[in-house]
């Protein structure tokens, strides 16, 4: 699944629409902890936290996520949606609970990791 492709399945509303739409998700990851998500991130992550603030970008770009879903309602301040914006960085958000959101984006990758094998 691609980043685009998660956004088309309205998840979350759209932030930012960064500038690799097109990105191939690897994993969901879920943390709160900047210095744990700094080195435990995996690339090409969707991660799903409610740290909502410009440090979150600079760690979602050093740990090479695919994007970013803010949940349970937190939002990007002015200064750090225009950072978004500027790196080119995707940002959802959403007001359910971020094991919720992670469970769906989980979910959506399981089934088209089935449906290429074949299985139902």
């Amino acid at each position: 699944m691609t980043v685009k492709e998660l956004i088309d399945q309205n998840l979350a509303e759209v932030v930012n629409a960064g500038e690799e739409l097109d990105r191939k998700i690897t994993k969901v990851f879920c943390c709160d902890l900047l210095s744990i998500a700094m080195g435990r991130a995996p690339a090409g992550c969707v991660w799903v936290t409610v740290m909502a603030n410009i440090n979150t970008l600079a760690v979602a770009s050093l740990a090479d996520a695919a994007c970013i879903v803010l949940a349970e309602g937190a939002r990007l301040d002015e200064n750090a949606a225009k950072k978004a914006e500027d790196q080119g960085i995707t940002v959802l958000a959403s007001e359910r609970p971020i094991f919720d959101l992670a469970l769906s984006v989980h979910d959506l990758l399981m089934k088209e990791e089935r449906e290429k094998e074949g299985k139902p």
